[in-house]
């Protein structure tokens, strides 16, 4: 039933890389909020790319704790049909809710 090949593995690696470099709100970010804290007295381009590493690095590291633990939560909610049906539920009711709200706000 899982197809873990590597290449459907990269693909969706590519996938992921290709969609983070085509959103124009990382650049925009990187234009707009990372020249507040560049020295006049240094090289701006380095402190540009440092500052743009460190960003790099901490944006991994946060994802890669989602990764991990949507990994390990997926087993112990995928192989218990009670919890599935609740999270439809939840989700269910969340998009209801939105509906009404919407349904109801006046401008």
């Amino acid at each position: 039933m899982h197809d873990k090949s590597p290449r459907k593995t990269w693909r969706a690696i590519g996938n992921a890389i290709l969609a983070n470099l085509l959103n124009p709100k990382l650049t925009l970010f990187f234009f707009a909020f990372l020249p507040q804290f560049i020295s006049q007295d240094h090289d701006p381009l380095r402190q540009m790319l440092t500052l743009s590493a460190v960003f790099m690095a901490m944006t991994f590291i946060v994802f890669l704790g989602y990764g991990l633990f949507a990994s390990a939560m997926r087993h112990h909610v995928i192989t218990k049909p009670r919890i599935v049906r609740l999270v439809q539920r939840i989700f269910s009711l969340s998009y209801l809710g939105i509906g009404a709200k919407l349904a109801t706000t006046h401008r």
